[in-house]
């Protein structure tokens, strides 16, 4: 089997308008469309992420907790690449985001950094290769 890419990732959220201000509003991802499931109580919102990669939030009544801990088994991160990481941390941080200090990957000799989604979900802005890298996320103003 050979994959062509990754098509979607998929999140639940525990407060739709919370996590739906959050990437729409905060992190500029457009949405692709909004789907109300009213015979589950639920919301699915499609959006889209430069490069072809959609995000599936998801809300379900009570959905339970899940542990965030850096090293838990599953899913640790999801990682953005960005063009300017200093720009980036700066905007989020004026929205109110908390963004851990820049670190440097010791592999690439990339910088990144962490900041936390409305249900403490880590997320990673990551320094693209080049400032000509497309598919990086713009830094919404």
């Amino acid at each position: 089997m050979i994959f062509a890419r990754v098509h979607h990732i998929a999140i639940i959220c525990s407060d739709y308008e919370r996590s739906k201000h959050f990437y729409v509003d905060i992190l500029g991802l457009s949405i692709v469309r909004e789907t109300c499931r009213a015979e589950r109580n639920s919301y699915k919102l499609d959006l889209q992420i430069p490069g072809g990669i959609q995000i599936e939030l998801f809300s379900f009544p009570q959905p339970p907790p899940r542990l965030t801990r850096p090293e838990a088994c599953g899913l640790r991160h999801l990682a953005f690449a960005v063009n300017n990481l200093d720009e980036a941390v700066a905007y989020l941080n004026a929205q109110g985001v908390e963004t851990e200090a820049i670190r440097m990957d010791e592999l690439t000799h990339r910088q990144f950094t962490f900041f936390r989604d409305p249900d403490d979900l880590p997320l990673e802005l990551y320094e693209s290769e080049s400032p000509a890298n497309l598919g990086c996320l713009p830094i919404v103003q």
